[in-house]
């Protein structure tokens, strides 16, 4: 389930104290500090995306080699458009 992040709304309308809260994506937006019952309003934040990478198997997977083998078609830019480096596409894609 999500992490999210409310802030209580003081009398002024500034933002006060930040908490987060682990909610479904279902439930509706708090609309009061769950201990306190201030006013609060939701966060935006960008999204924390978690994970295990390795940044060589992503460029194995990446490579020309693997992405022909795949069926897929990589262009490079280059001084008069796009030239194919790898894939069964046309050999270049003009600039218009």
């Amino acid at each position: 389930m999500p992490v999210y992040v409310y802030e209580t709304v003081r009398e002024d309308g500034q933002p006060g104290e930040q908490f987060e809260v682990v909610q479904s994506m279902k439930d509706e937006p708090l609309s009061t500090h769950p201990e306190t019952g201030e006013p609060v309003r939701r966060v935006i934040q960008s999204p924390m995306v978690g994970g295990r990478h390795s940044t060589t198997s992503e460029k194995a997977k990446l490579s020309d080699s693997n992405l022909e083998r795949m069926g897929f078609t990589k262009y490079v830019k280059g001084d008069k458009g796009y030239e194919k480096a790898a894939g069964d596409g046309p050999d270049r894609i003009a600039r218009e």
